[in-house]
């Protein structure tokens, strides 16, 4: 489908050698879920996913977002059930996006239709805001600055 190189490695989907790691979401729509990752992140779609149950694929950066729609149990998760958050204030895990200038990435990303919770705030050496995708998911953006040092 695609690759990316970081540093001397080179990843991609699928995998020719070791591994490759994707972030896979439930989603209600995955044409709604593949456009909102495309306009506001500038994402490359690497599948749309279709009604048969093929996945949307979609590269952000130097990641590979995989979304689909819910379903049961199946052979291989016998006891899992898929679904959009019930209650999107209340989440487990979140994708996390590091910009080089938070501005002007939430000017862009606020021109192409993302829902900002709040401005950007400074916390623990960085400045961070959170969007919510279509299905109601957080995304953290964040900014590192760079005089910040861990301990």
């Amino acid at each position: 489908m695609s690759s990316v190189q970081v540093g001397q490695n080179r990843y991609q989907m699928p995998p020719q050698h070791d591994i490759t790691v994707a972030l896979f979401i439930t989603v209600a729509d995955i044409d709604r879920s593949v456009a909102f990752c495309e306009k506001v992140f500038g994402g490359r779609i690497l599948s749309r996913g279709d009604k048969s149950g093929a996945p949307g694929y979609i590269q952000i950066a130097n990641t590979w977002l995989i979304v689909n729609v819910g379903d049961g149990p199946t052979p291989d998760k016998p006891s899992v059930t898929l679904s959009v958050p019930a209650k999107p204030d209340a989440v487990s895990s979140f994708m996390n996006i590091r910009v080089a200038d938070i501005q002007a990435c939430c000017a862009l990303w606020r021109s192409r239709g993302a829902q900002f919770i709040a401005e950007p705030k400074d916390k623990y050496g960085e400045t961070r805001c959170y969007i919510r995708d279509p299905d109601g998911y957080i995304i953290e953006v964040g900014h590192s600055k760079v005089d910040f040092t861990h301990d």
